[in-house]
């Protein structure tokens, strides 16, 4: 989800967690986005304007009746100026404010004025963020629409461990982007169900060695990510460590191919698209050993015997209901031919074409390029481009087709 050219509002309270900010301000500046950033007095305790005057390059508002334009009420200006609302870090003082409709100062004044999403990041002590009257004023804003993550868990200012930590500025972009994208997206994925699988699979030779493949897994995660995007609820099945998961999205780590294959047994009668983009391995060692093979003065070659493993993507479509199919193919020759004779064998709906052997295209990098061929017999194609783009481009073309022309309007957001 491209935020450049979004006004995003960045509200800063006093909490220790207010110098992190300017990493949330410097990550959305240079996205694109436009950033203007209100303090309060406490927050000034902790960080200075200057700092993020300079990064926003815009003034910081922190006093609510300096008003320098005759024209213009400062702080109703600002909140019409906004087209999302970041407050972070939220204090347990600024959540009960809002949650009451108390205004005596400039960003509880502010956010009654603010008509645009708010995304909350509660950021205090664990017992603070635990007490029930914080509980009851994050479940009313919650009531009230707005988007309020849950604060993160683990070492806190105090010297000890606990939930109230804010969390990583990473986890408020992603969250930033969702809130995004569910605001401006058609929700055509609503209330549907995708399964998605991404990465490489492991065959142990023995405890230190084993079968793998390049796959990241990254064009398997983006197409997860954007079917959140467009309100699917996602189950996520990965041999890779590493992905952010948001709200709406569940993660399974598998490490084989056998494990891949019972989790999305398991979970495909439920679901109503199958995304598998994860690069199985065909096959496995038949015979593992149980300890580390060792090198001998006469033991110079080696023979592994092999066996298949479970072919899952056409098992999954052998038994398909109302279910839709959509599989890969990473080739380095013959790439519409191999593809097509996949798309047909293994009965799918649709089936992805990337050629492999262009350098810094399909494995372990950020960008690819695709061939999206339909059972219909439709093929388009898509340029090179980031995979998190070329997500968004493949589902508003299976999407199209399936709505029967209604569209997906406002993908271009991406």
């Amino acid at each position: 989800m491209n935020i450049s050219n979004k006004k995003v509002g960045v509200i800063i309270t006093g909490g220790i967690a207010a110098y992190k900010i300017t990493e949330l301000v410097r990550s959305l500046v240079k996205s694109g986005a436009q950033v203007r950033v209100m303090m309060s007095r406490a927050a000034c305790q902790f960080i200075a304007p200057l700092t993020l005057q300079i990064l926003s390059k815009q003034e910081v508002l922190v006093d609510l009746f300096e008003e320098s334009d005759a024209e213009h009420v400062k702080h109703i200006a600002y909140a019409d100026w906004c087209d999302y609302v970041v407050l972070a870090p939220a204090t347990a003082n600024i959540l009960g404010k809002l949650a009451n409709g108390i205004a005596d100062d400039l960003v509880s004044t502010t956010l009654l004025a603010v008509h645009c999403p708010v995304l909350i990041v509660p950021a205090m002590n664990h017992h603070m963020y635990n007490h029930p009257a914080v509980k009851q004023n994050i479940h009313c804003l919650h009531s009230y629409g707005y988007r309020v993550m849950p604060a993160a868990y683990g070492y806190l200012a105090e010297g000890y461990e606990g939930q109230g930590r804010m969390p990583e500025v990473s986890a408020i972009l992603a969250e930033l982007k969702l809130l995004i994208a569910q605001t401006e997206c058609p929700q055509l994925l609503k209330g549907k169900k995708v399964l998605v699988t991404a990465g490489g699979t492991v065959e142990r030779i023995d405890p230190v060695r084993f079968i793998s493949n390049d796959s990241s897994g990254k064009m398997g995660y983006a197409m997860a990510i954007i079917a959140c995007y467009l309100g699917a609820e996602v189950q996520f099945i990965t041999s890779k460590e590493g992905f952010f998961m948001l709200p709406g999205m569940t993660e399974i780590r598998v490490y084989s191919a056998q494990d891949m294959y019972e989790a999305v047994e398991q979970a495909f009668e439920g679901c109503d698209y199958l995304v598998m983009a994860a690069a199985v391995s065909d096959y496995r060692v038949k015979e593992p050993a149980l300890n580390k093979i060792k090198k001998t003065a006469t033991n110079q070659e080696l023979t592994i015997e092999l066996t298949t493993n479970p072919d899952i993507v056409a098992i999954m479509s052998a038994k398909k209901t109302s279910q839709c199919v959509i599989g890969f193919a990473a080739e380095s020759e013959h790439l519409m031919a191999y593809a097509k004779d996949k798309l047909a064998r293994k009965n799918l709906d649709w089936i992805i074409a990337n050629d492999i052997s262009q350098a810094n295209l399909g494995f372990n990098v950020d960008e690819n390029q695709a061939v999206l061929i339909g059972s219909n017999g439709s093929e388009q194609v898509f340029e090179r481009m980031a995979k998190s783009n070329l997500a968004f481009e493949l589902w508003q073309a299976i999407l199209t087709n399936q709505v029967r022309g209604e569209g997906v309007h406002g993908l271009s957001g991406k």
